[in-house]
């Protein structure tokens, strides 16, 4: 039965470019196992820091970083990518990430200027701050959450969809990041 639920659901999201029926799915997973990560102490510690550290960066000094971790993401050294794959938050996503059994593909926190604060994994940039994935969540309310198109992923030969949300100082209450977490859709049936 559930392989025909999954058939039936792919036959779906294969035949409809626009709709994402795997949406509810996708919300019920990251508001019962996500959302609780974007009030963790070391993602908002994490966040805080970076929001001071690049409080004074112009639109250019965000287009070299993004460049210089674009360079670095097939490259043998890489300390721009490293800097953000070796703190503690990015091993708290692993983390999270290792105890979902394969649910998620990849997880990344971002800066209230869209560049990666944490990640799971090297993206294939470092600035999300033209995507929706940022731009339709920071600065949102609590429990605001963008979902992505669900997409076949030739590389992981699976069907994968993304869901981003703010996140939220508790002590201001004000939007300081956003997270984004690739789910592996097909898993979630």
């Amino acid at each position: 039965m559930k392989s025909l639920l999954l058939a039936t659901a792919l036959g779906l999201v294969a035949g409809a470019a626009s709709a994402n029926d795997f949406e509810p799915s996708m919300r019920y997973y990251t508001e019962n196992e996500v959302l609780v990560w974007t009030s963790d102490p070391v993602l908002i510690d994490a966040i805080r820091k970076q929001n001071r550290r690049h409080a004074e960066l112009s639109d250019a000094d965000i287009t070299a970083l993004d460049r210089r971790w674009q360079a670095e993401v097939n490259a043998e050294s890489r300390p721009t990518i490293d800097g953000v794959l070796s703190n503690p938050a990015s091993d708290f996503l692993r983390d999270r990430q290792a105890a979902s059994a394969g649910v998620i593909s990849e997880v990344f926190v971002m800066d209230n200027r869209g560049l990666n604060v944490a990640a799971s994994d090297a993206t294939s940039d470092s600035w999300q701050g033209d995507e929706a994935k940022f731009n339709e969540t920071y600065g949102m309310p609590a429990g605001t959450m963008h979902v992505s198109d669900v997409e076949f992923d030739e590389s992981a030969k699976s069907y994968l969809g993304q869901v981003s949300l703010p996140i939220i100082d508790p002590d201001t209450g004000q939007s300081i990041g956003a997270i984004t977490v690739g789910l592996n859709a097909e898993m979630l049936f």
